[in-house]
């Protein structure tokens, strides 16, 4: 019998979830939690063989809580289940010592086998998913130019940002046409978009 933890926050896909996992003879939910601070109290609690995890997940977001998982209860193996079909998310996933990733819109049959094999240690990754994230490469972005787009992205003009990173307001406007053309988007608004869904920034 393979014991499950589920995280999902969403009362209703939660509870078909648990149906669903339900329905095999090898598989018992034994545990479920909404939120993604409780995940590691309650998996050491019930030690389950896998946790079944969302990304997106108030407290703590999933990716954070596997990676504490795999830290506290190197027993439970982790499978991330998710909406976010993104590459980024996918190397965040794996930099996390996720051992599947898979998106929410899989056949139901599919989560039953990704669970099976995550609990055995193999790594069970959605393939459209792993193509996207090899062709997406890497962070084009030198660490100032991230800088420069991150604080962007949180609101900041171009004088708060100049301002706080000790630089000219000419420079700052430089790093961001730059950032644009790297990412080869239309704009700063674009650029922020490519950047997020890449796991840039």
């Amino acid at each position: 019998m393979i014991r499950i933890l589920l995280a999902e926050d969403m009362h209703m896909v939660r509870g078909a979830l648990v149906a669903l996992l339900s329905l095999e003879d090898d598989l018992r939910v034994v545990a479920e939690v909404e939120r993604g601070d409780h995940i590691v109290r309650t998996a050491l609690d019930c030690v389950p063989d896998v946790a079944v995890i969302d990304v997106d997940l108030p407290g703590l977001d999933g990716l954070s809580a596997a990676a504490l998982l795999a830290q506290q209860l190197p027993s439970c193996r982790t499978l991330i289940l998710t909406s976010l079909g993104r590459p980024g998310t996918l190397r965040k996933a794996l930099a996390a010592q996720v051992g599947g990733f898979l998106l929410k819109d899989a056949p139901p049959d599919r989560l039953a086998d990704a669970v099976r094999e995550v609990s055995v240690g193999r790594r069970v990754i959605d393939p459209q998913l792993a193509l996207a994230a090899f062709d997406n490469g890497e962070n084009p972005l030198t660490p100032r130019e991230a800088e420069v787009l991150r604080m962007a992205a949180d609101g900041a003009e171009a004088a708060e940002i100049a301002g706080r990173l000790f630089l000219s307001v000419g420079t700052v406007r430089n790093y961001l046409t730059t950032v644009v053309t790297k990412l080869n988007a239309r704009n700063r608004v674009d650029a922020i978009r490519v950047a997020r869904e890449s796991g840039w920034l």
